[in-house]
């Protein structure tokens, strides 16, 4: 009767500890499988494309002094409409033109200005043009000395006088350049799994960088260069 008692109760022991063991070896091989899985590589894909700008801003700015503000103000007038009259033989029409804001410093009413201020007033008058054709922006400006031959200094050389150029069609790129650098990092991730005796397998994640506008080259502000970064996480395959 003992005999048959001790066997019974290592029966059960015996079955529980099988139990354990193959629980363990299951968890061992879901380890091993999900460690497979999350072998991955992260790649990025460079797009770039040249493109020509599709809008330009052009402020021009001059000036004129005298002791007479009448004076003045009639010769800056005189030499607006001799600008706007310049623009348009260059083929700007009125709504790509716009008369800004006319500045007027009094030197004598300045608090801290010198006692001998030369001409009292100092105006300056400011204008833009927005065209959608940037060439002829490019034209009208390498014309500029017919201005000067009238009197007229058109400034061009300060910060805020320089001609903007714009793109600003960057939507219907977007949808290519997304698909070349993404085409351009499946080809490195690619490279990089045949060389570590593996194989590409598929996306587990992916960014898309924010696309960036920029001049060619300090010389050549119309002509922009847009381009764009995706980063690309690939799932790699024994």
């Amino acid at each position: 009767m003992h005999k048959s008692i001790t066997h019974i109760n290592i029966l059960p022991a015996f079955l529980l500890a099988l139990g354990l063991a193959s629980i363990g070896f299951l968890l061992h091989s879901a380890i091993v499988q999900f460690k497979a899985m999350d072998r991955t590589v992260t790649v990025k894909g460079l797009a770039e494309q040249q493109v020509p700008a599709d809008t330009a801003i052009w402020p021009i700015a001059f000036t004129e002094a005298g002791d007479k503000l009448d004076d003045v103000m009639a010769a800056v007038e005189k030499k607006q409409a001799a600008v706007v009259a310049f623009l348009k033989l260059h083929g700007f029409s009125d709504e790509e033109i716009s008369l800004g804001q006319v500045a007027v410093v009094d030197k004598k009413a300045q608090q801290y200005g010198p006692e001998q201020v030369g001409l009292r007033y100092l105006v300056t008058a400011n204008m833009s043009v927005y065209s959608q054709d940037p060439e002829k922006v490019r034209h009208a400006s390498s014309q500029i000395s017919e201005l000067a031959k009238q009197g007229i200094a058109v400034s061009g050389d300060s910060y805020s006088n320089r001609i903007e150029y714009l793109f600003t069609s960057l939507n219907d790129l977007k949808p290519q350049m997304i698909e070349q650098a993404t085409h351009n990092a499946r080809e490195v991730a690619t490279k990089f799994a045949h060389d570590s005796q593996s194989t590409l397998g598929k996306i587990k994640s992916a960014r898309q960088g924010q696309f960036s506008i920029s001049s060619r080259d300090s010389n050549s502000p119309h002509l922009k260069k847009v381009r764009v970064v995706s980063t690309i996480e690939y799932y790699l395959v024994d």
